[in-house]
């Protein structure tokens, strides 16, 4: 049980720095935006309930894919919102510039989306690959600092 509470509290800390970083590269938001960021906030106040199913049920193969579900909606909705962003500030925006290819922002959704159906297969794969989707992002991305 304690183990998945850490997996729910590090993959939160982990969107909240991202978000941190990203937003001192933003200049206005518009509607999307807010509402885009109101989509990934509701992703994450579910990572608490899909941990503790995971750890109540002793990681059974459909918790870990509940819990691997909800960490790649969270990634889709912060890819969303950078989206909203990029739009906002428009393509040729020093906010794009900073963004680049953002090659993270594509491994981890499908990482968490590969380890939906393995968690029927092997739940170690599977789990092995929510682990590494959550550690590429532990470092925050800096590229917003830099570009701030």
């Amino acid at each position: 049980m304690f183990l998945s509470y850490i997996l729910s509290f590090v993959n939160v800390g982990i969107d909240w720095n991202n978000h941190h970083y990203m937003f001192h590269a933003v200049k206005h938001v518009g509607g999307w935006v807010l509402w885009a960021n109101l989509h990934l906030l509701f992703w994450l106040s579910l990572m608490p309930f899909a941990t503790a199913f995971l750890g109540k049920n002793h990681f059974a193969p459909v918790t870990i894919a509940v819990c691997a579900a909800d960490l790649m909606m969270c990634a889709i909705a912060y890819t969303m919102l950078v989206m909203a962003l990029t739009a906002e500030h428009g393509a040729g925006s020093e906010f794009a510039r900073v963004l680049g290819s953002d090659r993270k922002g594509k491994v981890s959704p499908a990482s968490y989306a590969l380890s939906i159906p393995l968690a029927y297969v092997s739940p170690w794969i599977s789990g092995a690959l929510l682990v590494a989707g959550t550690l590429i992002w532990i470092v925050p991305d800096r590229r917003f600092a830099k570009g701030a």
